[in-house]
């Protein structure tokens, strides 16, 4: 290691809080951008997309799982990617090693997903090797191509309002380093954390923070 500063605590002290300052102005900016996603136009889904999943095939709405918001990662797991068989690629593994619970993205009505080409029986061993639980789909289709997320991973959030469905925002490269968390997934999305604090347009669902926080398995 090179050499380094040095101080006493106070100093420390000094300096953390000066800080401090600057990263309250970035949680800010955080919050503010997460409201403008929250008035970014939608734009709808016209084609109809198949995915196979472990009960069989499914379209992009079942994806939903009865939710209003849905959230898909697409990760690369299928033949051609490095560590093929065995392994998704490094950095997809990566993020999803990252992601938490879903049962808190559920209790805001948001659904995860994670979508490849690799075929079920080989996503179903890759999850267990590695310990993932999130819901894994098949593309059957051109919804990698449709999307942005065929030559690279991204995360594309929808919205279903009834029967139609609506892309609402997007995320890749280095976007995705934010993502596996459930405030981060939640703040890419139309409806946002849905707190009482946020800066929503009117009519947006909210309730207070804490109010709706829950152990995973108590929801």
């Amino acid at each position: 290691m090179p050499a380094h500063p040095v101080v006493d605590a106070a100093e420390w002290d000094a300096a953390r809080r000066a800080l401090l300052v600057q990263e309250k102005e970035l949680t800010r900016a955080r919050d503010a951008m997460a409201a403008r996603r929250r008035r970014m136009p939608w734009t709808p889904v016209e084609r109809e997309y198949a995915f196979d999943g472990p009960d069989g095939r499914v379209s992009l709405p079942d994806l939903f799982d009865g939710r209003r918001q849905l959230i898909v990662y697409r990760a690369f797991l299928e033949p051609g990617v490095h560590g093929w068989p065995d392994h998704a690629c490094r950095g997809c593994s990566l993020v999803a090693d990252q992601v938490a619970h879903v049962a808190h993205l559920h209790a805001r009505d948001t659904t995860l997903v994670f979508a490849s080409r690799a075929p079920q029986p080989d996503i179903a061993r890759v999850k267990e090797r590695m310990g993932w639980t999130m819901p894994w789909f098949t593309m059957t289709d051109g919804f990698d191509a449709d999307f942005g997320v065929d030559q690279w991973h991204g995360t594309n959030a929808f919205l279903r309002d009834g029967d139609r469905v609506y892309r609402t925002y997007f995320v890749d490269n280095r976007g995705d380093e934010a993502m596996g968390g459930t405030w981060s997934y939640l703040d890419i999305t139309a409806l946002g954390r849905q707190e009482s604090w946020e800066d929503s347009p009117e009519g947006y669902p909210q309730s207070p923070p804490y109010a709706w926080w829950n152990w995973h398995d108590a929801y």
